[in-house]
């Protein structure tokens, strides 16, 4: 059976969850792109072959809402949710690619009660992406908010 994430006791400092995958096309990544970062190595093949790229890439933040896609599906669905604060830091070290096969995984980095709102509380979390060869295509480091198990 599946671990369900509901509330912030239901994350261990340490632990790893494992979300999936998926694949990218090239026609998502220009439809992303075209309508959210239409930068010509996104949109333009013969742009992005003339680019420091050597061909079409996604958008990071395409990669990022795949990355958010598999979270939710995984984690946050029918969970208690409060949403996030912000992310401390976002890195694309590797450009993703049509065709590629992204994985992604997070790790729990902090679980703690909020000292001023005792319903609630925040957990850490480094989010990592990677392609079918094992390269690290993405990582984040954010903050997530939950609700605390209700008491009985």
């Amino acid at each position: 059976m599946t671990k369900r994430y509901v509330y912030l006791e239901d994350f261990v400092v340490g632990e790893v969850i494992e979300l999936g995958g998926r694949s990218v096309s090239r026609e998502e990544i220009v439809e992303f792109a075209r309508r959210y970062d239409p930068q010509p190595f996104h949109v333009d093949e013969g742009a992005a072959k003339a680019s420091i790229f050597g061909g079409l890439i996604a958008s990071g933040w395409h990669t990022a809402s795949m990355f958010m896609r598999l979270f939710v599906d995984r984690v946050l669905a029918g969970g208690a949710t409060l949403g996030s604060p912000g992310i401390d830091e976002i890195r694309w070290p590797r450009p993703v690619r049509p065709g590629d096969t992204l994985t992604a995984r997070v790790t729990v980095l902090e679980s703690a009660p909020s000292r001023s709102k005792p319903d609630r509380g925040h957990v850490r979390i480094r989010y990592e992406v990677s392609n079918q060869a094992g390269e690290t295509v993405m990582t984040m480091v954010g903050v997530s908010l939950y609700r605390r198990r209700p008491a009985p």
